[in-house]
């Protein structure tokens, strides 16, 4: 890591906009390193922060689709659609897209060296979509570094 306190901080502030399909697990990794590269941080951290209570970030292996959609299908057996839940103002789906938001997170912080985050060879990040249809998620996005 280069220690250049000379020429001061950097941070970046932004969004990155995902566009989702129903229950399922968008990966939005490229356009988070694409904001990074842009960024001129070069060793720092990104820190990212999802805006809604009902989808969630997670950061999940990248190279079987069979663990996102087992994924998908062990959060629904935790939060099912069908249980008896109070608040249904926005439809079946939405009690159980709280849930599975409160148990997954919404911010995540990824350490950035070489201008590149430092995620594992079978890591990506995904934008978890808990509810029944498509939605356009906002992704709030903070790097700070040198």
């Amino acid at each position: 890591m280069s220690n250049n306190l000379a020429s001061g901080p950097i941070v970046k502030v932004g969004e990155i906009v995902a566009q989702t399909r129903p229950r399922s697990l968008t990966d939005i990794t490229s356009d988070v390193a694409a904001f990074i590269a842009a960024s001129g941080v070069s060793e720092g951290l990104a820190t990212l922060f999802i805006r809604h209570t009902s989808a969630s970030l997670i950061i999940q292996e990248n190279a079987d689709p069979d663990v996102r959609a087992d994924l998908v299908d062990a959060l629904d057996s935790l939060a099912p659609r069908d249980a008896p839940y109070r608040h249904d103002a926005e439809g079946p789906d939405d009690m159980p897209a709280h849930i599975k938001s409160a148990l997954t997170g919404v911010s995540l912080s990824v350490p950035v060296s070489n201008a590149a985050l430092m995620l594992g060879t079978w890591q990506a990040i995904y934008v978890a979509e808990h509810r029944d249809g498509p939605h356009r998620r906002s992704v709030a996005i903070h790097v700070a570094g040198l």
